[in-house]
């Protein structure tokens, strides 16, 4: 169940709530317009194996966000059954909706429980085809459709903000797979490319910003060693999704644990902190609204 702390501020976890299903797809929507957000949204969207209905953007930036593949192998139709073509799909591509990501990929039979490598997964931006990987960030700019193809077995898990929120269901269309069909430049930004930039004890990685193409969003991610920083507060509404690691999220003199998978809403000019509890790196994923630099904020 979400929490709510000082101000607004909201804590939830991944796959909390209600979901939207079309094909592949299974869509959560943590942050929002309907949550209290005043612009800036976060969807957790889950893309089962097998080409994915189109998602198309509304008049917005969308940044997404490819999470590690290390999750679920969908064999058991008990996960998520087997249905016709539906709406979306493409014609006479069996699709089914998306299992829940509750297991782990590792190779248990290894003494160092080894993960196994994934096939490559595509992403198509108005028709045309690009390589992803994980801890990649990825920029679709407004009106533009894209689809996943996942190969397989492994479902995968993206993580995308809108910015201003569309405040309505996904829009799902019929996924363009002709490569040759025309688009502006892509931005894909693969995490192990980008400069750590310090900041006190910490450091961030930029990855969608305007640079790249964005004008309104900036998209990070950060690392917290252990230990508690001062509080402070930005002059942007922020969304945050926790890689890995665990900690408490400080809104004011409110807080709350949090984790891998916690999706967090901060209000602009909430006074907050994220505390690393553990023994070792909190890593976070960040996106707000004006766009700006992470390493702006207000201490208190």
């Amino acid at each position: 169940m979400a929490v709510i702390l000082e101000g607004g501020c909201r804590v939830s976890d991944m796959r909390e709530g209600r979901s939207v299903v079309n094909g592949t797809v299974r869509i959560w929507k943590q942050v929002g317009r309907t949550t209290g957000a005043h612009a800036i949204s976060l969807r957790v969207m889950e893309f089962a194996p097998r080409l994915s209905p189109g998602i198309r953007n509304d008049d917005c930036d969308e940044i997404l966000y490819m999470l590690k593949n290390d999750r679920v192998a969908v064999e058991d139709s008990s996960q998520g059954q087997a249905r016709g073509p539906q709406r979306g799909s493409p014609a006479g591509v069996e699709v089914r909706s998306a299992p829940p990501l509750d297991q782990d990929l590792s190779n248990r039979s290894h003494p160092e429980g080894v993960r196994e490598s994934a096939p490559s997964i595509e992403i198509f931006i108005d028709g045309r085809s690009f390589k992803i990987s994980a801890d990649t960030g990825i920029y679709i700019r407004p009106k533009q459709t894209f689809a996943i193809n996942n190969p397989g077995p492994y479902s995968i898990v993206i993580v995308s903000s809108q910015c201003p929120d569309p405040d309505r269901e996904p829009v799902f269309v019929h996924a363009p797979n002709n490569s040759s069909m025309p688009t502006g430049r892509t931005t894909i930004v693969r995490l192990a490319d980008q400069k750590a930039q310090p900041t006190a004890d910490r450091w961030y990685r930029l990855l969608v910003d305007d640079e790249v193409g964005s004008e309104r969003v900036t998209q990070f991610v950060g690392s917290i060693p252990p230990g508690r920083a001062p509080d402070h507060f930005h002059n942007y509404e922020e969304v945050l999704f926790i890689l890995k690691g665990e900690g408490r999220m400080w809104a004011g003199e409110t807080n709350t644990p949090i984790a891998e998978g916690s999706c967090i809403y901060l209000p602009k000019g909430q006074v907050h902190c994220v505390e690393n509890t553990g023994e070792a790196e909190l890593r976070l994923l960040g996106v707000f609204y004006p766009a700006g630099s992470p390493s702006v904020r207000y201490d208190v």
